[in-house]
């Protein structure tokens, strides 16, 4: 029997909502954005993107729903982001998901945004089944994991310090480049040499984890040192040089992981997989190992409702159903499960 879920995504500065038709036919997809609005500050400002959130989410569910040609008494199931993210803004998605659940009498589904843009490959793939190798690389999180089922993961490598998304944007900041920092950087970098600058390749003897933090403090002194020299930095080649070394250094560590695992299938998401450096290096290295890449459109690369009310329907499927009690978490690694009281009455 078809499901149709409805879902919001508000783990940051998106306001979300998609409305999907067994997890991967997305009937509608709205999506309001506050970038505009942080860049004035020069990066997420966490309480304005709460109040944001309060006055978007019905409208953006109400256009959900209209755009789908679908009425509240149709929908099966309401689903949102509740890990991880800014606490602030996933309370605000959770509680109006909540909310539509009580009233309609229909169950309520926290999903773990990691997963979430796992599932954002789904939705891009009709034929993607797990298991496989994940790549999730976005402003906060840097992680590797093994995706033995739909809602079975396990984190295989992670970040110790900086996500590669965070060294990306600061840098860019550095640069004067304007907001968001990644994908700016990413536009200056396809006509830079990345030779100009050598930058650290960073990482964790005897483990798959990344480490940033490193490359972040060299670009950054590079930038100052040029400065009291007054000297001028060729911004292309710089920003050339930075997406490189990212690119070095998660490449390899997604083969590996896949290799440790004998895993025959890569997926990458999260807003750092539109980053055109990292997607070469993915298509070059998975080629080199005979292992099949999937690397959803852009579109589906940075925060989005569609993502949410994919792997929605998975976790409904598997039982794990949420309470009108079901709280939020900043942080939470997504091997665990959001869903403390499955099939509980």
């Amino acid at each position: 029997m078809s499901k149709l879920i409805l879902a919001i995504e508000s783990s940051c500065d998106e306001t979300a909502c998609a409305i999907s038709k067994d997890g991967r036919e997305i009937l509608a997809d709205i999506v309001y954005s506050q970038a505009d609005m942080h860049a004035l500050y020069g990066g997420v400002v966490p309480e304005i993107a709460s109040r944001k959130h309060i006055e978007k989410v019905s409208l953006v569910a109400e256009q959900a729903c209209r755009q789908a040609g679908v009425a509240l008494s149709q929908l099966d199931a309401a689903a949102a982001t509740c890990a991880p993210g800014l606490i602030g803004a996933l309370l605000v998605g959770a509680n109006f998901a909540k909310a539509a659940a009580l009233a309609l009498d229909i169950p309520f589904v926290p999903v773990h945004h990691i997963r979430g843009h796992v599932a954002a490959n789904y939705v891009a793939f009709p034929s993607l089944e797990p298991p496989m190798t994940a790549l999730v690389a976005s402003g906060g999180h840097t992680v590797i994991l093994d995706v033995s089922d739909y809602t079975r993961m396990e984190v295989l490598a992670t970040t110790r310090d900086d996500a590669a998304g965070e060294a990306f944007d600061k840098i860019a900041r550095m640069m004067g480049l304007p907001y968001p920092g990644g994908a700016s950087l990413d536009r200056l970098s396809q006509t830079g040499d990345p030779a100009r600058y050598p930058l650290p390749r960073a990482g964790i003897r005897d483990s798959l984890d990344f480490s940033f933090s490193g490359l972040k403090t060299a670009a950054v002194n590079l930038i100052h040192n040029a400065g009291q020299k007054k000297q001028e930095i060729v911004a292309a080649d710089l920003a050339a040089a930075v997406s490189h070394a990212v690119a070095d250094t998660v490449a390899p560590r997604v083969i590996e992981a896949a290799r440790l695992r004998g895993r025959k299938r890569v997926a990458a998401a999260g807003g750092v997989a539109a980053n055109s450096t990292l997607r070469a290096a993915l298509q070059r290295e998975c080629e080199k190992a005979g292992l099949e890449l999937y690397l959803p459109p852009l579109k589906l690369c940075g925060d989005n409702g569609s993502m949410i009310a994919c792997q929605a329907y998975y976790e409904l499927l598997a039982g794990h159903v949420g309470r009108p009690d079901q709280n939020c978490f900043a942080t939470m690694p997504a091997s665990e499960q959001l869903c403390f009281f499955d099939n509980e009455a």
